[in-house]
């Protein structure tokens, strides 16, 4: 990739709008050579640090109400992940990071961003620390978890992984047409939508009714239906081991945007997290959107990078006017906190993923800087779990939480905003 290219990419990512990839003809599957080098890095996913074992299924929903915006003449199809605590003991294969057709434009798509070749990251051949389709164990609450803007269900991750262990049934949504996604047979819909500030607005509107129709599937599943369109066999126990009278959402980026705005319309999210995305339809001075005007009566939290905050900052471009708003009009609990030497792409996979195949390969630690600040990734990734686990903790689990009362020693890398 040239070096013009690659600081678009991450000029992108620095403005909260994350990269798509190269859109191809819908509906088509990558070419069968398409395929990881045998020598590529696999990532190593942080251990969870909950007690409880993790299970992992998909699910292939159809909405048949809904025209897909991004390729006309189909249908709106998602794949969604469900994760849950599993049984102990039980054996089933490891999942993947990735499913082996979308894996490589998934993996290159990052890899890119740090000058890497395609090719050379393995998503397939990356373990998680995840069962497929073993039994569930329990009944706990359930969190939707929304990706960045053209970024894929998977960014998550790492943060999915521990709050399962914690006693989560967390749900991943992709949102077909912003990065490739794999459907059953091993088709993969492309990238789609156009990567530009203009399609933020409709994007977020896709991605409420898509998070709203995901709710109405899992209260199915709930109720002891099977919303696979394909009809493929379910987990055993995996109905009951939701509980959504306790639902949270959180979100990375144009995620944590649309985890607000379905909290406005659906009382059914009870709390919300917004991992660094502003509330407005671009940046710097774009249209502010409902959330940001009118706030919510229910919890929020509100997660930054570097200068993002909800203080004014008049005549800075870093001022973001629509979380300025939000928290003026902000009715339920709220939280701002700051990962002051972290940029945008911290909140992402990005910060384990990125610096381990940056040292495999010799990528300049300025490379990976640029993409991901100064913070040291492993205590950023362990205040981020610990931040995300106290809140839901606290909200879902009703277990007040003294770490989100003031600044903690143990994370000093995490400022509270006042």
């Amino acid at each position: 990739m040239t070096t013009v290219k690659r600081r678009t990419l991450l000029a992108l990512l620095a403005a909260g709008v994350t990269a798509t990839a190269v859109p191809q003809t819908a509906g088509a599957s990558p070419p069968a050579s398409t395929t990881a080098a045998p020598t590529a890095y696999r990532l190593v996913l942080p251990e969870p640090t909950g007690p409880y074992r993790i299970g992992t299924t998909e699910l292939h929903l159809v909405d048949n109400s809904r025209v897909d915006p991004w390729v006309p003449g189909r249908k709106r199809e998602l794949m969604i992940s469900v994760w849950y605590p599993a049984m102990p003991g039980a054996r089933g294969p490891r999942a993947p990071y990735a499913p082996p057709h979308a894996a490589v434009p998934l993996a290159d798509q990052v890899g890119a961003v740090i000058g890497l070749k395609p090719g050379q990251i393995d998503y397939a051949g990356t373990p998680t620390h995840a069962r497929t389709g073993v039994p569930s164990l329990g009944r706990h609450p359930v969190i939707l978890y929304s990706p960045g803007m053209g970024t894929s269900r998977l960014m998550g991750t790492n943060h999915v992984e521990d709050l399962v262990s914690r006693g989560y049934v967390v749900v991943t949504m992709d949102h077909t047409g912003e990065a490739p996604v794999e459907f059953p047979g091993g088709r993969v819909a492309p990238a789609a939508m156009p990567n530009s500030q203009d399609v933020i607005k409709p994007a977020t509107a896709v991605r409420v009714a898509d998070t709203r129709f995901v709710l109405d599937n899992l209260q199915r599943l709930e109720a002891g239906a099977n919303p696979d369109s394909d009809h493929r066999r379910l987990p055993k126990g995996l109905g009951r081991a939701l509980d959504l009278r306790r639902t949270g959402m959180f979100g990375y980026s144009l995620g944590g945007f649309a985890a607000a705005e379905t909290m406005l319309v659906d009382r059914r999210i009870d709390a919300g997290v917004n991992l660094d995305g502003t509330l407005q339809y671009g940046h710097p001075d774009l249209e502010l959107s409902e959330v940001a005007k009118q706030g919510l009566d229910r919890p929020f939290l509100l997660f930054a990078s570097q200068h993002h905050t909800h203080l004014p900052q008049p005549g800075s471009p870093y001022e973001d006017r629509s979380w300025v708003s939000f928290w003026q009009h902000q009715r339920g609990w709220k939280l701002d906190l700051r990962l002051p030497e972290g940029t945008h792409g911290a909140f992402a996979d990005f910060q384990f993923a990125v610096p381990g195949a940056a040292k495999a390969y010799g990528v300049p630690a300025a490379e990976v800087e640029a993409l991901l600040g100064n913070v040291d990734p492993d205590r950023s990734v362990a205040a981020q779990r610990a931040y995300l686990g106290a809140y839901f903790d606290q909200f879902l689990k009703g277990r007040p939480q003294r770490l989100l009362v003031k600044e903690s020693p143990r994370y000093p890398d995490v400022e509270f905003v006042r």
